[in-house]
């Protein structure tokens, strides 16, 4: 009876396990607005080159802060609502860091998970002070990484800090063994992104080079229409 139990609670973990790596599309409403915000964002700039030609054609001003977010969302809307969502992170993240971390607790009023491995609703925090055990806990924590966002809070490394040489010394354990694209320093703490993160900012670097390369070609034809 114990045994099946555990292997519901198994199959149980692994299917939200999948969903935190695959997560799912944002959906057809979210890809609407999304393609009609990047019409808006053309609309306006074709409007500001219609001001400036002729400010007399308030019908032609209308026409293209209208018009561009309507085809926009029409037309990007439902390739958008295929795109994944952000790694969803609730209870049950925190619940498997702590668990996974568990046995690396040094004690009361020392470093224990309960007290020092939090959520801030966007990643998994972290806190190295108190930690006698520095790599054990870097190891095991890397791994939470795959799933969603982890934060080692470790201050900022300052001479007036609690523990000054902290910063550093997590630094290189994660130095050696993340890639540097998958990590990012902060004032006070180190954080490690998934892999499906990293993939979500890359893409989205990607939609901003083409915006920056197609925006100014349409305005310029645009511009060569209204003189």
């Amino acid at each position: 009876m114990v045994s099946t139990d555990g292997s519901i609670l198994e199959e149980h973990h692994s299917t939200g396990t999948m969903n935190l790596e695959e997560g799912e599309p944002v959906g057809l409403a979210t890809g609407l607005q999304a393609g009609a915000f990047l019409g808006l964002y053309l609309g306006f700039s074709l409007a500001v080159i219609s001001v400036l030609t002729d400010p007399s054609q308030l019908q032609r001003l209308a026409g293209l802060m209208c018009t561009p977010p309507l085809i926009g969302a029409v037309a990007l809307g439902p390739f958008l609502a295929r795109r994944k969502k952000p790694v969803d992170l609730g209870k049950q993240p925190l619940a498997h860091a702590r668990e996974t971390l568990e046995p690396l607790n040094e004690g009361q009023g020392s470093w224990r998970v309960l007290s020092h491995v939090k959520s801030d609703g966007m990643s998994i925090r972290i806190d190295m002070h108190d930690l006698t055990n520095l790599e054990g806990v870097v190891n095991a924590a890397l791994p939470l990484a795959d799933l969603c966002s982890v934060k080692f809070v470790v201050g900022r490394g300052v001479p007036s800090s609690r523990q000054p040489q902290l910063r550093q010394n997590v630094l290189s354990l994660v130095e050696d063994r993340v890639t540097l694209t998958r990590r990012r320093r902060t004032a006070k703490s180190i954080e490690i992104s998934p892999v499906p993160t990293v993939k979500y900012v890359d893409q989205q670097r990607k939609i901003n080079r083409a915006l920056l390369v197609l925006l100014p070609i349409f305005s310029f034809f645009a511009w060569l229409e209204m003189r």
